[in-house]
């Protein structure tokens, strides 16, 4: 098996090092695995000037030639399926087999988008004789993206893939608590061809980058997926500046589970979703409303399914799920689980930290979780579930839409009649029934409220990453032509 990789920022189309770095650590058993170099300024304008000269050559070659760039370096991450999946569990912790359909998922994006690219069509608007009026979209400029640590790999490829399919450069920081996965992103590229400067890797402090980059004339766009408060503050910033964004903020999934479906089969699914990533994922399922009559059943069989995961380091095959990131989500968790028991929730499974070395923390079912319990309102970023019962849709649909939070949201029914309602009145930019897969690449993803704006991936996904021009042509002598319409 591989070792851990030799971390490095990659600008201009070249690897450097710094001075000054930061730890990664392994959350399976808190031992240091590697340093990441932390950007300095000089670095940070090294990649500016890069993105800029990389831009001006990228935006000029066809949309077939950017794709045929995307599509190799994805096939070079899939030939090196195995290497980056292993990077990605000794940085993160997840079980080897998630980490493997993580790099799978982040090649699909890659995939998906540089085909789209060449779909990136304008129009013609039918007009008199003698003029003209067409609409072409043309890359934005430079994107200055931020992507996070629960998905070392497949969230930068969302940000990368839309930028350079669309024709942009990109500078990315990527998270440095899991930068493998974005690292293994740049070797791809850079040995698939792209041209120097049109992608930029850069580590550091979160703060200090944003706070220099945004401002600057070069960035035209800010992508970021993380917290909804470090969103806010971003999107602030860009305001400033005039600049669009892309953020794909926090979210509190509810699950509606509705009085016409089988609980047993819909409480295991529940539970295995649940675990997935340890709960640390913007669109984990974890406030689950069902229907009274079915309470019962679906929280035994959900708590039984829980239980019976297995908690431990990734890189053993039995692993069903691994740790969580850092001691600060097992502090988090605790806190939680203490604030709903000591409001009355009943704890039906887990609720506390695995004993001995690593962040480990097992799957934990609330039950009659009160709404004045932080759970309610804070999303864990954890394995945490809460299963409450509910009378009506009505009831189900008014608590699911209770919060400020709407990324995604499902529901189990099998009446046409109720899709309809959920559809209709459930408020997510994501909404699933009868499944809990939020978004692949061929589908937008993105929230609402404070969950975020924008959508990255689908039809819809390069709509950022391009300016709208519409151009007006008359033909034909310039004679006296009288106005039609001024603004």
């Amino acid at each position: 098996m591989t070792q851990y990789p030799d971390l490095q920022l990659y600008i201009d189309g070249s690897w450097r090092t710094s001075p000054e770095s930061l730890p990664v650590i392994n959350p399976a058993d808190e031992r240091v695995i590697g340093r990441v170099p932390v950007a300095s300024r000089a670095d940070l304008d090294d990649a500016l000037a890069a993105a800029a000269r990389g831009f001006a050559v990228w935006r000029n070659y066809s949309p077939r030639k950017r794709g045929e760039i995307i599509l190799k370096a994805a096939q070079l991450m899939r030939e090196r399926l195995d290497e980056i999946a292993f990077s990605i569990t000794l940085e993160h912790g997840k079980p080897l087999d998630q980490a493997r359909l993580e790099v799978v998922r982040g090649c699909e994006f890659f995939e998906w988008d540089a085909a789209e690219g060449q779909r990136d069509y304008g129009r013609v608007i039918p007009s008199e004789p003698g003029i003209s009026y067409t609409v072409v979209h043309q890359p934005i400029g430079t994107v200055a993206a931020f992507s996070p640590w629960n998905f070392p790999m497949s969230q930068p490829s969302r940000k990368i893939a839309g930028a350079l399919a669309a024709g942009c450069s990109i500078i990315i920081k990527a998270a440095e608590e899991t930068p493998a996965g974005a690292l293994h992103i740049a070797r791809a590229f850079h040995d698939a061809g792209l041209p120097r400067g049109v992608f930029n890797l850069v580590f550091g402090i979160p703060s200090d980058i944003s706070s220099y980059l945004i401002p600057n004339d070069q960035i035209r766009l800010v992508a970021f997926t993380g917290s909804t408060a470090v969103g806010k503050h971003l999107t602030g910033i860009a305001a400033q500046h005039m600049k669009p964004v892309l953020m794909e903020l926090g979210g509190h999934a509810p699950v509606i589970v509705c009085d016409d479906v089988n609980p047993h089969e819909a409480a295991i699914i529940s539970a295995i979703r649940k675990a997935r990533n340890g709960g640390q994922v913007c669109t984990s399922p974890t406030r689950f409303f069902v229907h009274e009559r079915l309470f019962e059943d679906f929280a035994r069989t959900f708590t039984e399914t829980a239980a019976r995961v297995k908690v431990g380091n990734g890189l053993d095959p039995k692993t069903e799920m691994g740790p969580l990131a850092n001691s600060r989500r097992i502090d988090a968790m605790e806190a939680l689980v203490a604030d709903a028991r000591q409001k009355g929730a009943r704890v039906l499974a887990g609720g506390e930290r695995v004993s001995g070395k690593g962040y480990f923390f097992p799957v934990t079912v609330l039950a009659e979780v009160p709404e004045d319990a932080r759970i309610m309102s804070e999303e864990p970023f954890g394995p945490l579930a809460v299963i409450n019962p509910v009378s009506s849709l009505d009831e189900a649909i008014k608590k699911a839409n209770s919060l400020p939070f709407g990324l995604a949201a499902y529901a189990f029914t099998h009446s046409a009649d109720n899709v309809a309602r959920l559809v209709n009145e459930v408020e997510a930019g994501n909404l699933s029934i009868n499944t809990l897969e939020a978004s692949v690449a061929e589908t937008p993803f993105g929230g609402v409220k404070s969950s975020g704006y924008g959508r990255e991936g689908g039809a819809e996904g390069l709509s950022h990453y391009t300016i709208i021009k519409n151009v007006s042509h008359r033909t034909g002598h310039l004679g006296a032509v009288a106005p039609q319409g001024e603004e």
